[in-house]
């Protein structure tokens, strides 16, 4: 089955900058869009910024407007997440995901910003 890879999280000051990356094992039959989602205690599974196939239509979260951005590669199944001006508040899991015939999840990656 497929797998979704996840790699890039870690440990950063505030100010920093963290670049996520998420790459399939295998190709994901009629792919429609990839994204990226971020986790906190306390609070529900939030989608951060998110890739449409083919026309690579973007969509931010108003949170990370101006400082994050998403990118994909269709052919290649990954999808990456370049995070600038990281606040305290962006400590999260972030987990990947891809749509296609059937949703695939990344299993997550912690990013934790100190201030």
């Amino acid at each position: 089955q497929v797998q979704l890879v996840e790699s890039g999280g870690g440990l950063v000051q505030a100010g920093g900058s963290l670049r996520l990356s998420c790459v399939a094992s295998a190709s994901i039959a009629s792919i429609s869009s990839m994204g990226w989602y971020r986790q906190v205690p306390g609070k529900q599974r939030e989608l951060v910024a998110s890739i449409t196939t083919g026309s690579k239509i973007k969509w931010y979260a108003n949170f990370v407007k101006g400082r994050f951005a998403i990118s994909g590669d269709d052919a290649k199944n990954t999808v990456t997440l370049q995070m600038n001006s990281l606040k305290v508040e962006d400590t999260a899991v972030y987990y990947c995901k891809m749509r296609g015939q059937s949703t695939y999840w990344g299993q997550g990656t912690q990013v934790t910003v100190s201030s």
